[in-house]
């Protein structure tokens, strides 16, 4: 048996019905944003920064500004010590220092080039070191009595070559670990050499480093210079130097006691005692004569009130010492109280 076919036209929806139904949609929707890891609405306030996945960095930049100050530290005497120790000008600047994984590292390296394996005891990881082939035969030859012009070749470094400017970087190494004696105390250890970059694998490839790149200018030698160390190896000498930072610029207020000073001797101050007796309206105030007496309740003398300089800072008790009329100080009057209180001793309504 056949449908019905007015009732399968009524069960679909012309243009204008469905045009009606998406803009009802819109208006009931606001605009959302979706972010993974984020429920619910964000605001206007909520800012959106690019991220490269391909090059992550670990460090913020505070992290960073205070590793560069640092590494400053460390370029300055190491310049001076690398002068004194070859006998010539040895200047040094920083170029760049940044992070990066392992395998960018390892594909940035120059090829010629002298690579030099360093641990740090007692971190873990190894670090690399690498120098121009340029750079290193001109300070070979300078050990060896030249002037320390620049040698043109392109070529790897001989055993010997090696082995002389051993001494050199063992010199940059313990300056570099030197500047972190604050945190730790560091020993560097040479732990080989190589001459290529590409077959390395002193750390996993998405590991990060920290990448530092000097500009040496050694006579009319000017060549790069890179030092390389894996994150996870500073790692616990950076936390150590966030903590003492957090100390350090930590505020203690420190509760300053109050001290007696000897110019406080020569200043006098007026002091007055006074009570809140009775109240008498200006008539009897006009009537009173020489040798009327006043009636006070006996409790008032222990509610004797101390003014220095018109203001009331203490309650006393009042009576005779000798032949001399003296007030024993009970208690000191809160602060609340006496700021508000007039010359006079009342306080004001």
């Amino acid at each position: 048996m056949a449908d019905d076919p007015q009732k399968a036209t009524s069960d679909f929806l012309d243009q204008s019905e469905i045009d009606k139904l998406i803009a009802q949609t819109v208006e009931t929707q606001a605009p959302k944003t979706a972010v993974l890891g984020v429920a619910g609405d964000l605001g206007a306030a909520t800012k959106i920064e690019a991220y490269d996945f391909r090059n992550p960095a670990f460090l913020s930049e505070a992290e960073l500004r205070r590793l560069r100050l640092l590494h400053e530290d460390f370029i300055r005497y190491l310049s001076a010590r690398l002068s004194l120790f070859l006998r010539m000008e040895f200047g040094l600047k920083m170029a760049k220092l940044t992070t990066v994984t392992y395998s960018k590292f390892c594909e940035s390296l120059p090829n010629p080039t002298h690579l030099s394996l360093f641990k740090v005891e007692p971190l873990t990881g190894v670090g690399i070191l690498d120098i121009n082939p340029r750079l290193a035969l001109t300070i070979a030859d300078r050990l060896l009595g030249g002037r320390g012009h620049s040698v043109k070749a392109e070529r790897y470094l001989t055993e010997i070559e090696i082995a002389l400017i051993e001494d050199v970087i063992v010199v940059l190494l313990e300056e570099w670990c030197a500047q972190w004696k604050t945190e730790q105390e560091l020993r560097p250890l040479i732990i080989g050499h190589e001459n290529n970059g590409r077959f390395l694998q002193t750390s996993p490839k998405d590991a990060i480093v920290l990448a530092l790149t000097l500009e040496c200018n050694f006579g009319d030698c000017s060549e790069q210079l890179q030092i390389g160390v894996p994150y996870y190896t500073i790692e616990p000498v950076v936390k150590k130097m966030q903590a003492r930072r957090q100390k350090d610029t930590a505020v203690t207020p420190v509760a300053r006691r109050a001290e007696w000073q000897a110019a406080y001797d020569r200043i006098t101050i007026p002091v007055r005692a006074e009570w809140q007796a009775v109240e008498l309206s200006v008539r009897e105030i006009a009537s009173l004569r020489v040798g009327d007496v006043i009636e006070m309740p006996a409790a008032l003398c222990h509610d004797t009130r101390v003014l220095l300089s018109g203001t009331a800072k203490f309650v006393g008790t009042v009576g005779l010492d000798t032949d001399h009329v003296a007030i024993q100080l009970t208690r000191k009057l809160p602060a609340e109280e006496f700021s508000h209180a007039k010359s006079d001793g009342r306080k004001v309504s």
